[in-house]
């Protein structure tokens, strides 16, 4: 009995530090929240995870249930915080990167060790497999941008350490549509300023978004006078607001003592916004010809 102990206690220390390390190495999508949804599952008698009762949560009862999808959409994981104080995390993994799609997945072994083949893992409230073997089956799955996870039905058994014991249970996730991502569109006027007083180089242009972000505009203009290369270095950032494009201006000072002239320079230039739906950077550029005047 006291060697059984043993087992289960380091199993679940496994698992939490196998949880830990699946988290890291996941290049998960952002964190959402779910609107609409329920986890239930139960165990045979002997089975280490459920200890052989039934566990039941939904968001309409106060449980708090948050979805995790890879961009690739080839993993979902959903996390359970109960009213009462439970804790639980599922994982569905496709084998290789393919996208989770409708059927049945057989021979999962455990996320996020499963190598090229599926992957599940049922854990929480302290327990969890060291090693198991299990089948999932994906009814509906409707991903949107990023990892979106929209729609999720699914059904799962599992076996902790090759036993005959199972936890078997289903999951039903239902989200609104995918909001837009973030989408921005850089021009840079093919005018500028060449300043007699500060030899900077005066850029202007215009973003466009479709969602509100605050956006950087940085890079590089390059010229050429008399065989003297002259580079310097701009930054801006505005304030973007979906419906009509949004000036910017930008100086770039010479990086040596020679300043920028009256006549052809090259821009190279990048805009960079946080899309905070999705929690990543977008990021366009852009390389124009600028003829640039006397001031």
């Amino acid at each position: 009995m006291q060697g059984s102990w043993r087992k289960a206690a380091l199993a679940a220390a496994l698992s939490i530090v196998g949880m830990a390390g699946g988290l890291a190495l996941a290049a998960p999508a952002q964190a959402q929240t779910v609107e609409s949804g329920s986890v239930s599952f139960s165990g045979d008698p002997g089975d280490y995870i459920t200890g052989g009762d039934s566990y039941s949560y939904s968001t309409g009862d106060g449980d708090q249930l948050t979805t995790n999808g890879s961009v690739d959409n080839s993993r979902v994981s959903v996390s359970i915080s109960g009213y009462n104080g439970d804790w639980w995390s599922l994982n569905f993994d496709a084998p290789g990167s393919a996208a989770l799609t409708p059927g049945t997945y057989e021979a999962a072994t455990r996320y996020p060790f499963n190598g090229a083949g599926p992957g599940l893992d049922l854990s929480g409230n302290g327990r969890g497999c060291n090693e198991l073997t299990g089948t999932f089956t994906i009814i509906n799955a409707v991903f949107g941008p990023n990892g979106y996870v929209q729609t999720f039905d699914a059904t799962f058994e599992q076996h902790c350490e090759g036993g005959t014991a199972a936890a078997r249970g289903e999951v039903h996730i239902a989200n609104p549509a995918p909001p837009a991502p973030l989408e921005l569109e850089l021009a840079v006027a093919t005018d500028g300023i060449a300043h007699r007083v500060n030899g900077n180089a005066v850029l202007h242009g215009t973003v466009t978004c479709n969602v509100p972000a605050s956006v950087t505009m940085d890079g590089t203009v390059t010229q050429v006078v008399k065989k003297v290369i002259i580079r310097g270095n701009f930054s801006t950032t505005v304030t973007c607001t979906p419906g009509s494009p949004t000036p910017w201006t930008a100086a770039a000072a010479p990086g040596g003592t020679t300043p920028f002239a009256k006549g052809l320079a090259e821009a190279v230039t990048s805009a960079s916004g946080y899309d905070t739906e999705y929690g990543e950077y977008v990021r366009v550029s852009d390389t124009t010809t600028v003829k640039l005047t006397r001031s």
